[in-house]
């Protein structure tokens, strides 16, 4: 059985370089997501969304490899919009002022029916307390800048620094949400090898 992979199918959009910015544009795709707001390192809210994310997401893949269409593919990485009220007042240093969308990709044959019958068989399995919070929607982020960066989350300032000058030199207005997608297993490597892709939407 073939599987699946959309960070090989857009690798444009999951495998940037880290040493030059690019302008990309992002198709519509369908997510699993889930919105909350403060600091990722310390909210249990955003804990609790993570769990949820993930049961879904899983069961899901599972569901559908042993299903009629018998599809094996892979679970996309992590991705967060991330954006305050005030964007003026949006900060790497403020992270309790965060409002985030925490959200993973999914492939175009999974629909609302599906995802509803995976939500019961979580809720009768786990009941993660996320779990009424998950919603399946589609996402068009459309024209946007993005670049590679390596290192730890708390060190992205540079970078996103970095990027922004690009977009403004080249042009363009920033729009929309600082996005990230999180390439990395901050569980199985080291702070100094975490890959995050960091895009910003533009006009």
């Amino acid at each position: 059985m073939a599987k699946l992979d959309l960070k090989k199918e857009f690798k444009h959009l999951y495998k940037p370089s880290a040493k030059k910015e690019v302008v990309v544009d992002v198709p519509e795709m369908k997510f699993l997501m889930i919105d909350g707001s403060g600091d990722p390192n310390t909210a249990q809210e955003y804990q609790d969304a993570m769990e949820a994310l993930y049961a879904v997401a899983y069961t899901l893949k599972f569901k559908i490899k042993k299903g009629e269409a018998a599809v094996d593919y892979v679970v996309m990485p992590l991705e967060g919009l991330w954006w305050a009220e005030d964007m003026a007042d949006f900060s790497t240093a403020d992270k309790d002022a965060w409002q985030w969308t925490a959200m993973i990709v999914q492939p175009d044959f999974v629909t609302q029916e599906l995802v509803d019958e995976v939500v019961q068989e979580v809720r009768e399995k786990k009941n993660p307390a996320a779990l009424s919070k998950v919603r399946f929607e589609s996402y068009h982020e459309g024209l946007s800048v993005q670049i590679l960066h390596i290192g730890p989350y708390s060190e992205e300032g540079p970078t996103i620094e970095k990027l922004h000058a690009f977009a403004e030199s080249n042009g363009y207005q920033l729009r929309g949400k600082h996005h990230e997608i999180y390439l990395s297993d901050p569980r199985r490597s080291a702070p100094e090898k975490w890959k995050t892709v960091i895009r910003q939407p533009v006009t």
